[in-house]
């Protein structure tokens, strides 16, 4: 069963860009005075773009950049190719689109690594088959021409199937998967329709500038979830913590909390049930009430801070979550797992039930403490948590 995990993203990306380009056509009057200097700038923004993804990694972005670099380029300026290319409109939609397609198909890597002169064959052979769909359109309207029931459809076949059919793909893909850009590769996928199609009444080089800008941000958000975001999780690291702690005031509580016996269930099920372990633990905690913000501090180990909460607000809180923690089964099923028909006649002898639970010891900031002070505390009520006998909250 397919979860939609990227719709928010798909759309927020989606509807972004076209504020953007509504933005940009409602104060075209404040901005057509610089259009020599746009135009003039468009080049060296979209290298640029391309340049900043490839130094985080981000190759598909900074590959997409380069297309539409070529296209900027064959219409600014006049290059051995652009009356090709003008002659040609076609081929340069179809080859467009299932670029960014492929895109969307592969993962990101270093630009310059060996795996450039691969994309780059690749792109090659993008190009001869749209060239070889294109020319076969002879051959396929006579056939739909010949078919009594089919014949409607030669409008629309040859050309426009293979863009709808791309556009679905790019489409689900970007809303059955959290990825930025992959959502990112399908707002494209519809401003290149756009421009080639000529759906749009703005200048290509605003457009393409405006591309550059939203490639530009993408990146931006991507490098700081990296930096603030684990990936096991997907909860805010410590260094999120240490930025959080700058903006508290006065008054607030924090928790510290830990995994009893994590070390243990690493050395008896493995380290893929233990980090299964950590991303359950982390999906419990990111439902606390009272306004409690979740962090992973390291390990098996987490935080949580009540911004402006007393410590009877927050205990009473995690209380409730430390419950539905220790009640939650976890099945740990056999390594070689077999298949959904085999496991329904045969169901796995080796499958256990278990139940994790949690330490946690919480402390609110008193007068003329520093956060770390804080957090110390929190910590020290931890271990008293654990003398206790584990599986409770100590302040």
């Amino acid at each position: 069963m397919y979860k939609f995990e990227g719709v928010k993203t798909t759309l927020g990306c989606t509807f972004g860009l076209a504020v953007c380009l509504l933005g940009a056509l409602h104060f075209q009057s404040n901005w057509q005075h610089y259009s020599t200097t746009i135009s003039q700038l468009t080049l060296p923004i979209l290298l640029f773009a391309a340049g900043f993804a490839a130094q985080f990694n981000r190759s598909r972005l900074a590959l997409v950049c380069l297309l539409w670099t070529t296209l900027f380029a064959s219409q600014a300026y006049t290059l051995p190719w652009s009356d090709w290319l003008d002659n040609n409109a076609s081929w340069q939609l179809l080859c467009g689109a299932i670029t960014l397609w492929l895109m969307s198909l592969m993962k990101d890597k270093a630009l310059l690594s060996r795996h450039l002169l691969s994309r780059l064959v690749m792109l090659c052979a993008v190009g001869v088959s749209a060239h070889f769909w294109l020319i076969s359109q002879a051959t396929v309207n006579t056939w739909l021409a010949n078919n009594p029931y089919a014949n409607q459809l030669t409008p629309y076949v040859t050309f426009h199937a293979p863009l709808w059919l791309i556009g679905m793909l790019l489409f689900w893909r970007s809303l059955t998967q959290k990825c930025l850009t992959r959502a990112t590769l399908f707002s494209s996928f519809m401003l290149w329709l756009g421009i080639q199609l000529n759906w749009l009444a703005l200048p290509l080089d605003m457009v393409v500038v405006i591309v550059a800008l939203v490639y530009l941000v993408t990146v931006s958000i991507d490098g700081y979830f990296l930096a603030y975001r684990d990936d096991l999780t997907g909860l805010p690291t410590r260094r999120a913590l240490n930025q959080l702690s700058l903006s508290l005031g006065r008054k607030y509580t924090v928790a510290m909390l830990d995994i009893d016996h994590f070390k243990k269930f690493n050395d008896t099920y493995g380290h893929d049930i233990g980090d299964q372990v950590l991303k359950l633990v982390a999906s419990k905690l990111t439902k606390v009430k009272s306004g409690g913000k979740v962090f992973r501090y390291g390990g098996e180990e987490f935080t949580v801070v009540f911004p402006s909460k007393t410590s009877d607000i927050a205990l009473n809180a995690l209380e409730q979550l430390r419950e539905d923690i220790a009640n939650y089964d976890m099945i740990i099923r056999q390594q070689n797992r077999q298949s959904k028909q085999s496991r329904r006649s045969n169901p796995p002898a080796d499958r256990k039930v278990v139940n994790v639970t949690v330490s946690i010891g919480i402390a609110s900031r008193q007068a003329k403490q520093k956060f770390e002070d804080v957090i110390k505390t929190a910590d020290i009520a931890l271990y008293r948590a654990k003398k206790k006998g584990r599986n409770n909250v100590s302040d």
